[in-house]
């Protein structure tokens, strides 16, 4: 009789211990409401890159990711309607007066800062470094170098923006010259046609990227007050819509975790420049280098709930 109600008893705090269980676990997962993750990449191969990664984990886990490409302040502007959940690509100081927009109208969280030792500034081939030019002061003492043009990236951009007010101000003799806009891919294409023919070319430069690999160039000094010190050092930051991580903690947690570094960029962007499919480059280097999965996916689940590092590691054939 007595071992009979103790057998009861233990089935019974067993029973609560499982419902205890279940319930923890099911906190720890997403609503249906996150299984759809949108990301934002505004057409820059080291964004594409790290959304590449992201996308290859987060299917793993069983979510589905939804990269647009959208420009920074379109981006942006989606983040504050709640059309965009992530965004990878959050480079500071460059974007500070995005985030103090967006910080008004509390329409975003910092997740995690994803990015240290990066760099955006001008630079020219460093063959018109040596002929004396490194500084921005040197631009506008050399018009006819550069027939008095800056190369950007695409309209929009901040580090743009901070060009035409150079230009506007005329700050470092640079009154008559002109910003052209056009995009990642064209500016490079303008550096390597200028470099060939031995001809002056002024342009945006940042780390990482295999630009530095593929051209002997010099990063400008000068251009504090613009793009900020060390060459523009800069940091880059995921940020989600406010709210979303409340909402989506397992998923939230990934990002929190997702964390990157120059060389590994550098290598990625290498890959899809070289015309490799994002989600592509980004499987090889994962199964590669997959010592990072374990503190990315340190307490994340899958989507159902179940060991994230087993599925990743599993959908890699690792």
């Amino acid at each position: 009789m007595h071992q009979t109600s103790g057998f009861r008893r233990t089935l019974g705090s067993l029973a609560a211990l499982g419902v205890l269980l279940l319930s923890t676990t099911a906190s720890a997962q997403d609503g249906e409401s996150c299984k759809a993750i949108r990301l934002s990449d505004p057409g820059w191969t080291d964004i594409t890159a790290t959304n590449g990664v992201a996308s290859v984990v987060l299917e793993a886990l069983g979510y589905q990711p939804d990269v647009k490409t959208l420009s920074v302040p379109i981006g942006y502007q989606s983040m504050k309607n709640g059309e965009i959940d992530v965004f990878l690509g959050n480079w500071m100081p460059a974007q500070q007066a995005f985030i103090d927009d967006l910080n008004g109208a509390k329409a975003i969280e910092v997740v995690a800062k994803n990015l240290e030792g990066a760099k955006f500034t001008l630079a020219v081939p460093t063959a018109t470094a040596e002929k004396g030019i490194k500084d921005f002061a040197d631009l506008g003492k050399n018009p006819d170098e550069f027939e008095s043009k800056i190369y950007g990236i695409e309209p929009g951009a901040p580090a743009n923006a901070n060009i035409q007010k150079m230009i506007d101000a005329g700050e470092f003799g640079l009154k008559d010259w002109e910003l052209v806009e056009s995009g990642e891919q064209a500016m490079l294409a303008q550096v390597e046609r200028a470099s060939k023919e031995g001809k002056g070319v002024v342009f945006l430069a940042w780390a990482p990227h295999p630009m530095n690999e593929r051209f002997d160039l010099t990063y400008l000094s000068g251009g504090d007050a613009y793009f900020g010190a060390n060459f523009g050092g800069a940091e880059v930051y995921t940020l989600a819509r406010t709210g979303w991580s409340g909402d989506c903690p397992n998923a939230a947690t990934l990002f929190k975790q997702m964390t990157f570094d120059v060389s590994m960029e550098n290598v990625l962007m290498g890959e899809i420049l070289g015309g490799k499919d994002s989600k592509e480059a980004a499987s090889a280097w994962l199964k590669a280098n997959p010592a990072v999965l374990d503190t990315w996916l340190k307490g994340v689940t899958t989507f159902d709930g179940q060991p994230g590092d087993a599925a990743v590691k599993s959908a890699l054939g690792l």
